[in-house]
């Protein structure tokens, strides 16, 4: 049990007002700061301490290996190690020490988890579905298209028409740090994304966005996670649907077939391979050739036999 009367927290009193009044601080952040600081109270008390003044970096280091070994997450010792910068970072303000104990110490990293997708016999029963309504096209061929290529959400959200050659079965996507990337369309995709220009007009487009709301305007973030949303739940899919979901799956889906993470990295537009590894435990060893030769909705040979 936390003793809010520790004497070193106690010594904190003054931050909480000026966090609260000078820095404006959300009630959440103030909650959380003093949870956190009444935590590393605690844990210094305990070994000695009883001045904020003799807190070194060795100090906080081994807070943080306490903080470890009591079970708390990588990702709560990452918000302590912030709480207690802050907090110094006041008394260096204050002129009540000189550095701040905390700058040098690193968090721990928290372990980077698979993100779960759906199988490619769901991803089947979620897209080969009828699609008669000008909506219903446009819709199939947002995901068709996220699914087929990979798309962040902003990626497909800003698309325009002109980014699209559908005669080669390209879309040109400009994705973080507005790097700019060109993606290979699978076939699948490109016949649902001809259905829907086809009907594309009828939305009377006040804009060159490919997909549009019912104002004829660009269809926002959130639109796109709700159709999503409702897609999947109309198609009984029992896994909770959203775009990041078929990027993931896209990401998933395409390693299991290919085992080419150097290909996977580009078409996700990852800048590191260490962030494209996230999708693999294994050690894996060219482009569009590995693209139409696994992508479960992209393979031509039958079109072109």
């Amino acid at each position: 049990m936390l003793n809010s009367q520790n004497p070193l927290y106690f010594q904190t009193k003054p931050y909480w007002d000026f966090l609260r009044i000078e820095k404006q601080a959300s009630v959440h952040t103030l909650t959380n700061y003093q949870r956190q600081l009444l935590a590393a109270s605690e844990m210094f008390s305990h070994a000695g301490i009883t001045s904020w003044q003799d807190v070194n970096a060795a100090a906080v280091r081994w807070m943080l290996t306490q903080s470890h070994k009591q079970g708390l997450s990588a990702k709560s010792i990452g918000l302590r190690l912030v709480a207690l910068r802050q907090w110094f970072n006041y008394l260096v303000q204050q002129q009540q020490i000189r550095v701040n104990p905390a700058l040098g110490v690193k968090a721990p990293k928290a372990s980077k988890h698979l993100p779960k997708n759906i199988d490619a016999e769901q991803v089947g029963q979620l897209l080969n579905s009828e699609a008669n309504e000008p909506s219903d096209l446009r819709d199939l061929a947002m995901m068709e298209l996220m699914y087929s290529s990979g798309l962040r959400l902003s990626e497909l959200q800003g698309l325009d028409v002109g980014d699209m050659d559908l005669a080669s079965r390209e879309v040109r996507v400009l994705g973080k740090g507005n790097k700019e990337r060109i993606l290979p369309i699978g076939s699948k995709a490109l016949q649902a994304l001809n259905a829907w220009l086809a009907v594309r007009p009828q939305f009377n487009p006040q804009n060159n966005a490919v997909f549009l709301n019912k104002r004829g305007g660009r269809l926002s973030h959130r639109s796109i996670q709700l159709v999503m949303q409702k897609w999947g739940q109309k198609q009984g899919l029992e896994t909770h649907l959203h775009p990041h979901k078929l990027r993931h799956s896209f990401a998933t889906h395409m390693l299991e077939a290919s085992g080419d993470l150097r290909a996977v990295q580009e078409l996700l537009g990852h800048s590191s391979l260490s962030t494209t590894q996230i999708y693999t435990n294994l050690d894996f060893q060219h482009l569009a050739q590995i693209y139409d030769a696994t992508h479960p909705r992209a393979r031509r040979k039958e079109e072109e036999e």
